[in-house]
């Protein structure tokens, strides 16, 4: 497998070579970015097990993938709502009986830019539910298998961490104060990186296999920005979405993540073209997101709001 991003463009899925007997487990994965990564790794004859909430969504993208990679595409589906850790506790029960091995376990679904402040029934402004409390929970739960796989956990993030308050909101998690759509998707972006570059600390001082690896996928045309998103955001979106890149190439990140050999700790892989477009290579990523003190309140807070106690 040739994994050189050297020169100017960067890393493409026509580096990769075989994946046969590999089995990547990707969160929301029947539309979008996920669904994009599902094709690659599928095209390499890898086994791919997407988690994701709709079971109709589900049957229909892993018939288009069947369609398009034959009848013996080794595809499957787990259902989960990342917006109730119990769906997620049953998920990760579930996966372990049908994914003998992870090879890699991509956080890749998120909401974004929920126009109204949202509470999960756990309690969580549902960015920061569905974003990063649930993600840290699914991790944990996996955690072993991943291991036992000597696989990594990828955490997709997103160029908000370093926008928006620039901090988590440790006093007012929700934002009952004052909600603000994009504070608090920054914020559930933030974390998800803080979460993630704790994890490798934390692995590394306990001498196990398991990396961890973050990317983002830049400015990318993907269904993210819908639903329940204000209307200023849509228009917004629609008047850049023309020059943003394709799906196919958001997902490139998150794969480079899941395959290349090589890549640094503390660092993120994404698009190089004022971080939205371009070739895919690995950049520095700002020290908000290497803060430790707030790794550490974050960590134990997690802990705390999922009920899992995890030592890697």
């Amino acid at each position: 497998m040739n994994n050189n991003t050297s020169g100017s463009g960067g890393w493409t899925p026509e580096q990769l070579g075989s994946l046969a007997g590999k089995t990547y487990v990707i969160t929301g994965a029947n539309a979008g970015i996920g669904f994009e990564a599902t094709r690659v790794f599928l095209s390499r004859g890898a086994k791919v097990v997407m988690m994701n909430r709709s079971a109709g969504k589900s049957q229909s993208a892993m018939e288009r993938l069947k369609q398009e990679f034959g009848t013996d595409a080794q595809v499957s589906f787990v259902h989960m709502d990342l917006a109730v850790l119990a769906s997620v506790r049953d998920a990760a029960a579930g996966v372990t009986k049908i994914a003998p091995r992870i090879d890699a376990l991509i956080c890749n679904a998120a909401i974004a830019q929920v126009a109204r402040q949202q509470i999960t029934v756990d309690g969580f402004e549902s960015q920061l539910g569905v974003n990063h409390f649930a993600h840290f929970l699914l991790c944990g739960l996996l955690f072993d298998r991943i291991e036992q796989s000597r696989g990594r956990i990828v955490v997709v993030g997103s160029n908000a961490y370093k926008m928006g308050l620039k901090r988590i909101r440790f006093e007012d998690l929700n934002f009952d104060a004052d909600y603000s759509a994009w504070n608090a998707y920054a914020q559930s972006k933030l974390a998800q990186m803080v979460f993630a570059y704790e994890l490798q600390r934390r692995i590394l001082a306990a001498g196990k296999s398991v990396q961890v690896r973050v990317c983002h996928p830049g400015a990318s045309r993907t269904s993210l920005i819908q639903g329940q998103t204000s209307r200023t955001t849509k228009v917004l979106w629609a008047l850049m979405s023309p020059f943003a890149q394709s799906a196919e190439k958001g997902s490139w990140p998150e794969v480079m993540c899941a395959t290349m050999e090589g890549l640094k700790p503390e660092m993120y892989c994404g698009p190089t073209r004022f971080e939205m477009v371009g070739p895919i290579m690995e950049r520095p990523v700002e020290d908000l997101a290497l803060n430790r003190d707030a790794a550490a309140r974050l960590w134990s807070l997690s802990e705390q709001k999922t009920s899992l106690s995890w030592s890697p």
